[in-house]
């Protein structure tokens, strides 16, 4: 078993318990009714990871004779990395920025956005491309995918906590009585969501410092991705993008940089575009 195979067999088992803990505040069937959410949570975005992205992104395909240069670069990138060739797209947000996605590199699929168009020239675009590929050899998207499955499925749960703390539910049976504890459902609603995000984090910067490192082998050189990131952390503070959290972690930058939100820092998915741009560089 690979690292990357035993990373999700962790967060399988992660979303598993946390959601079973969450349903069991709801009385007897709670942890059951918890489990199998979890179960379709994970089944979701292992099977249809690139279709919820793809459609996440409002992004729509691009053809050969529509895009030569896109298809041109990600076909050398692929044939050097002995992969099969990713369905490309475009997404229409002005912020740049990029993501690739899919279960497998059979299922995978890229896509980019119009302002990383306009940002980048096409020597940048080879490293960010290089690095989304990285991705999608290194069989990170399913990691990404169920670690997205875990913050939605927990933060679903807790909320469905909530709303039973504040509106109750009826029934009245003993084991129900016992379950409804107000600080328990309090330190859930908090702690179960910020858990996950937390797993998020932890899992999502390995990962971009190990594509980043990839990519630049892929192509024999750091430079292109390292300018291809200065640029994308500024436009990423200038443009704001409707992401959701928990799907940030997809992109090549965060798209969430520009956003005005307290303790922001404390919560990034991805690290440091200073320490990832200084390793590239340095590896040189």
């Amino acid at each position: 078993m690979d690292k990357n195979q035993i990373k999700t067999a962790v967060l399988l088992a992660g979303i598993a318990g946390l959601l079973v803990v969450v349903g069991s505040l709801f009385g007897r069937g709670g942890a059951v009714l918890g489990l199998g959410l979890g179960l379709v949570f994970v089944g979701g975005s292992y099977w249809f990871s690139d279709t919820l992205a793809i459609k996440a992104a409002r992004a729509v395909p691009v053809t050969e004779s529509e895009m030569p240069e896109y298809y041109r670069v990600v076909r050398d990138l692929t044939t050097r990395a002995g992969m099969p060739m990713p369905r490309l797209y475009v997404s229409p947000d002005m912020q740049p920025n990029a993501f690739a996605t899919g279960r497998n590199p059979e299922h995978a699929a890229v896509a980019v956005t119009q302002g990383i168009l306009q940002a980048c020239d096409w020597n940048e675009l080879r490293g960010v491309l290089a690095h989304e590929i990285s991705h999608v050899g290194n069989r990170d998207i399913l990691i990404s995918s169920v670690a997205a499955a875990v913050a939605t499925g927990i933060t679903f749960m807790a909320r469905m906590a909530m709303f039973g703390a504040i509106f109750g539910g009826g029934g009245g049976s003993d084991d129900r009585d016992r379950g409804a504890n107000p600080i328990a459902l309090l330190a859930m609603m908090i702690l179960a969501p910020l858990a996950a995000l937390m797993l998020q984090m932890a899992l999502s910067r390995s990962r971009e410092f190990e594509a980043d490192r990839s990519g630049a082998r892929l192509i024999g050189d750091g430079e292109p991705l390292a300018r291809a990131l200065e640029k994308l952390e500024v436009g990423v503070r200038r443009v704001p993008m409707d992401v959701q959290p928990a799907q940030a972690q997809k992109y090549i930058v965060n798209p969430l940089t520009g956003r005005q939100i307290q303790f922001a820092n404390l919560f990034t998915t991805h690290p440091p575009t200073a320490e990832r741009i200084a390793r590239l560089r340095h590896a040189e």
